[in-house]
């Protein structure tokens, strides 16, 4: 592999452990979320509400599955 194609693949990988980081049920809760209020947004609905409801029902998930696999080891 080129110097090219180390450098992209250590840039997304970067990216990705950016972005979806050690839970990916948070990072697909807030591409739904942006998708959900952006579609609405769209047809004039008021939207203001859906990242933070996102983040209400996720965030609680997210820390169980936190506990549980850290009980496991």
């Amino acid at each position: 592999m080129n110097a090219l194609a180390r450098g992209l693949r250590a840039f997304g990988a970067f990216w990705w452990d950016f972005i979806v980081g050690d839970d990916w049920l948070v990072a697909a809760a807030v591409v739904v979320g942006l998708v959900v209020t952006d579609l609405l947004a769209g047809n004039g609905v008021s939207s203001w509400d859906v990242l933070p409801a996102a983040l209400v029902l996720t965030l609680p998930l997210s820390l169980l599955r936190g506990v549980r696999e850290s009980h496991r080891d």
